[in-house]
């Protein structure tokens, strides 16, 4: 593995590449894919801002539907230097104390510092109890067939998912990679292992593909909060940079099938020692980090955040559906990765396009897969609702649901129990039909 210092390396291509990586990048929604290309996707720790406003909104939904699980509610939050604004729609039969659980989120990601605390940041909200509207009671578990259908979307949406042979949770392994470096960021500060790291954080990994398979790993980075004010001994970069190499970087390849080579280019904060972080450095808004929910950016995703959204947005749900139709195909041997798109209009509860797309790889036409689909699995509103129960889930589950997801990635999550769109059980249906074809 190659260490680089932050000046070594910033010539013509830059530090970590980018001239030869643009060159080499999938053409998105081509059908036309390239085989030989860098890619290099990203990851924060649940300290990053962006982060800690996704946490925030997720833990209000939770605490909603924990105690009125046919409450309505969109929440979005913003943080900066001491301040959080919070902002939220909503219909319910409970009262949510949104500023506790505001302060009890920043409190438990790690934020007690004299620039950012749960317990001296000044929190604004601008809340708006909506009027109960038609169907606000009503049992997806309940319903027949023929009134499914009567329950239709009320926001337009196109969402996307993804799946491909890349790791065991068949996710490309670039973002793979740098959530498991994220976590292991988070780790080793929670454990006391690195006691001078802060929340903030943010890892990348650039993986050379050959054939369109993973062939190398071809940098590395990782950028650390540090110099917590509590901690009165903070090494020097070097024993830093030591440090991060061996408890995150090594302990994270060493599981791990495809290791960094002597050519691998490793950075460990390239501008400098110091970097604080957190809110008091650089602000956060909800749902500004789609891509780190989602694939990467090695699939395609929506423009809307997924965080701090009620079951009821399919803006949301949409999303889970994407992904366990994808997942299941591709479990299932009929394609080595699989993008499904699906677009919802206002006033209908099917999807008005199913779209699948194989790159090539598929074991029979796209359109047929696409039938498959149709036919096997449930893309409407209410459908989506009542098989994945995701209205009970924040009640049924420990520390809460959705708030959980709000940290390295909505999808892929097999470090979680009980993540309905992570399962492969069509797999035996799906082989059926395709020896029948």
């Amino acid at each position: 593995m190659k260490q680089l210092n932050p000046n070594e390396g910033r010539g013509e291509e830059g530090a970590t590449g980018e001239k030869r990586s643009s060159e080499k990048l999938i053409k998105k929604g081509s059908k036309a894919m390239k085989k030989d290309f860098m890619f290099i996707s990203e990851s924060v720790t649940q300290g990053h801002p962006d982060k800690l406003c996704d946490q925030i909104s997720d833990a209000i939904v939770d605490q909603f539907l924990r105690h009125d699980p046919y409450s309505r509610v969109v929440t979005e939050c913003a943080v900066a230097t001491a301040i959080v604004f919070i902002a939220a729609r909503f219909q319910s039969d409970t009262i949510v104390d949104f500023s506790k659980i505001a302060r009890q989120v920043i409190k438990k990601v790690g934020y007690d510092h004299s620039s950012f605390s749960g317990k001296t940041c000044s929190i604004v909200t601008s809340l708006q109890e909506m009027p109960f509207t038609n169907h606000r009671y009503l049992d997806e578990k309940q319903l027949e067939d023929e009134q499914i259908d009567d329950i239709t979307v009320k926001n337009q949406a196109t969402v996307f998912g993804f799946a491909c042979q890349q790791t065991p949770e068949l996710m490309p392994l670039p973002i793979s990679l740098a959530h498991q470096l994220a976590k292991r960021l988070t780790q080793v500060r929670e454990d006391n292992i690195l006691p001078y790291l802060t929340p903030d954080g943010k890892t990348q990994v650039g993986i050379e593909y050959r054939d369109r398979q993973p062939y190398r790993i071809d940098s590395i980075t990782v950028i650390a909060s540090q110099q917590s004010p509590r901690v009165m001994e903070v090494p020097d970069f070097k024993q830093f940079q030591d440090d991060i190499r061996e408890t995150v970087i090594n302990a994270v390849f060493a599981q791990q099938s495809l290791k960094p080579d002597h050519d691998t280019q490793i950075f460990i904060n390239p501008d400098g020692a110091l970097f604080t972080g957190g809110p008091a450095v650089h602000s956060g808004m909800t749902g500004r980090k789609n891509a780190i929910d989602t694939y990467g950016e090695y699939s395609r995703h929506s423009g809307a955040a997924l965080s701090g959204k009620d079951p009821t947005r399919i803006d949301r749900v949409g999303v889970y559906a994407a992904r366990y139709a994808a997942k299941n195909l591709v479990a299932a041997g009929l394609a080595n990765e699989c993008e499904v798109q699906l677009s919802y209009s206002i006033g209908r509860a099917r999807p008005i396009s199913i779209q699948v797309q194989t790159f090539g790889t598929g074991q029979l036409p796209d359109e047929a897969l696409t039938e498959l689909l149709e036919k096997h699995f449930e893309f409407r509103l209410a459908g989506i609702i009542r098989q994945f129960n995701l209205r009970a889930l924040p009640a049924l589950i420990k520390g809460g649901f959705y708030k959980k997801l709000a940290s390295y990635g909505q999808v892929g999550r097999m470090d979680l129990d009980l993540i309905p769109w992570e399962e492969t059980d069509k797999v035996p249906v799906l082989q059926l039909e395709c020896q029948m074809n």
